[in-house]
């Protein structure tokens, strides 16, 4: 019985030291969210607007090579 105990005891104790952990944990990311510097507006616009343009550009350009790889596959197999 003594062992049953224990084991309940060791559970409760590991449960503990869990919710300790975890409270510490977002103690931790608060501070570290406070040190990080958001970028304003203007340069979230025109870093989203340069991301789009560039998947654009980039998926014209594979719409493309996947094109001519396509009738060159053609080509050669007919």
């Amino acid at each position: 019985m003594a062992k049953k105990h224990s084991k309940k005891a060791e559970v409760k104790a590991a449960e503990a030291n869990k919710a300790t952990q975890l409270k510490e944990f977002f103690e931790e990311s608060q501070v570290e969210i406070k040190k990080v510097v958001w970028p304003s507006r203007k340069e979230t616009v025109t870093t989203s607007i340069a991301v789009l343009a560039l998947v654009v550009v980039m998926s014209l350009f594979l719409g493309f090579v996947d094109l001519g790889l396509t009738k060159l596959v053609e080509y050669i197999l007919s």
